[in-house]
């Protein structure tokens, strides 16, 4: 998952980009409001993590001009202010959740997953590079050629895309996708991972699917 942080306070921005990256997510920074809006208008996002007070340019008017310019991605707002006033014309800018600093994380990063969750569940489609999963009918395509995939296998791949740009380890995969509680002596995901690499493979040169060592796999490096 990739994320835009537009934050201007370097304590702030450190601790919000360590924390996230930690959890898997990829980070983008602009420390102005000009900046965070060409970064918008230039790369897809899955969530824009917006201060309200940046030089220049305020957050409010940062989502205003993000909404006015047809880009819809969920913003989480950031600000010290905690008035309703202020919380009203945060989300009355086009934001989708409004956060008071000081925060804990924990509570920071639960909002983060309940916005991309939000994100997915709009979906009809996923698509990356040659791969569209069609959501409703839950087929498979690569290259516009259907692909045949087993009941796991296809929760595989769409947990794994769902997940894009986060490496996601096999006891998250045995936990999430098929339920089981860790047990280190099985390689259920890992024949599973290669099966589903050796259909895509019949119609595509592209590895969607790549292996971390020591950790997992993600799709997106």
């Amino acid at each position: 998952m990739n994320i835009l942080l537009i934050e201007d306070e370097k304590g702030v921005a450190a601790f919000i980009k360590k924390g996230l990256e930690e959890e898997g997510y990829f980070l983008d920074l602009a420390i102005t409001g000009e900046e965070g809006l060409s970064l918008a208008r230039k790369k897809q996002y899955d969530l824009v993590v917006l201060d309200v007070m940046l030089p220049g340019i305020q957050g409010t008017e940062v989502c205003r001009r993000m909404r006015d310019a047809g880009i819809q991605f969920p913003v989480l707002m950031l600000t010290a202010r905690d008035s309703v006033k202020d919380k009203v014309l945060g989300l009355d800018s086009g934001a989708d959740d409004y956060l008071t600093k000081p925060f804990s994380f924990d509570e920071f990063v639960a909002r983060v997953r309940a916005l991309l969750r939000r994100k997915q569940d709009k979906l009809t489609e996923l698509t990356y590079k040659e791969l569209k999963i069609d959501l409703i009918s839950h087929q498979v395509y690569v290259a516009d050629v259907e692909v045949e995939l087993r009941p796991k296998e296809y929760s595989l791949l769409l947990y794994l895309l769902q997940n894009r740009g986060t490496v996601v380890s096999r006891s998250r995969l045995l936990s999430d996708v098929w339920g089981y509680h860790f047990d280190p002596t099985t390689n259920l995901v890992d024949v599973h991972i290669r099966l589903l690499r050796e259909k895509l493979a019949e119609h595509s040169k592209t590895e969607f699917i790549h292996s971390v060592r020591g950790i997992g796999y993600t799709v997106e490096t």
